[in-house]
């Protein structure tokens, strides 16, 4: 990773993963008290906390840059490098006490994804990848499997409830068929196993920009395809996702345009 572009950027912002990592597992020990926000969706002060951490060490390493938080917003709309960060990607879980949360810190240059990092502190799983250094998990690099076949492929759904309400669901459940097996990893979790080789495809149809932006940048430097489910690029907008393989992307993303047909 040694003379990437982004290496002093990408140091920031597994620094600043760390930093939320130990307000997260600081209040895991301890427990805290739920809210719920306008959008009806949980909050904690581990979210809060954790993510003024983000900001703190982000806004220092890179002046200039604005950042987009979950709980604190966008702080500038014009700047060319944009920090989006997710401090705690999964407060349902935390709250109900299993290990599926993470933190989510991705930066974007002219609208660009150029880096991302995704720690999970309790689960105890921390990836990071930039753009041209490839993608890194325990200290080696990392690349999606060769899986070719939809037969022999490994299918993940998360949050899928807007794609059960159209024809997509009717060409899930054929994929599904044709596939080796199906599971619903979800959260940070089956982006990393597809990363890493042990998974072939991601379905979700209900998701948010700063859930993923720092995935997609660590699905793609290990040689996978991370659009959103029409294959589009991914863009602040963004509340789909078809990530996979090479092979296995393409023949899902044909199969998902029939039905759009």
């Amino acid at each position: 990773m040694n003379d990437q572009p982004w290496e002093a950027a990408l140091n920031a912002a597994r620094e600043a993963a760390e930093a939320a990592g130990e307000v997260i597992r600081h209040y895991w020990r301890r427990g805290v008290e739920v809210e719920i926000k306008s959008d009806a969706t949980p909050v904690t002060v581990a979210d809060r906390e954790a993510e003024q951490a983000i900001r703190n060490i982000l806004a220092s390493a890179l002046p200039g840059a604005a950042i987009y938080g979950e709980e604190f917003g966008l702080d500038d709309d014009h700047a060319e490098r944009l920090w989006l960060v997710d401090p705690l990607d999964g407060t349902k879980s935390f709250v109900r006490r299993t290990p599926f949360f993470s933190t989510q810190i991705a930066l974007m240059h002219k609208g660009e994804l150029v880096l991302g990092v995704s720690s999970a502190p309790i689960y105890g799983e921390t990836m990071w990848a930039s753009l041209g250094g490839g993608t890194w998990f325990n200290g080696e690099r990392v690349r999606v499997a060769p899986t070719f076949d939809m037969a022999q492929a490994s299918l993940s759904i998360g949050n899928v409830k807007t794609l059960t309400a159209d024809a997509r669901w009717q060409v899930l459940g054929a994929m599904i068929r044709d596939s080796n097996r199906i599971r619903g990893y979800g959260d940070f979790c089956h982006y990393h196993l597809l990363a890493r080789g042990a998974l072939d495809l991601v379905i979700e149809s209900d998701v948010n920009i700063l859930d993923v932006a720092a995935l997609a940048v660590i699905v793609r430097e290990a040689g996978g395809v991370f659009t959103d489910l029409e294959g589009k690029s991914l863009n602040l907008d963004t509340r789909s996702v078809l990530a996979g393989t090479p092979a296995i992307h393409a023949q899902a993303l044909q199969r998902f345009a029939m039905a759009n047909a």
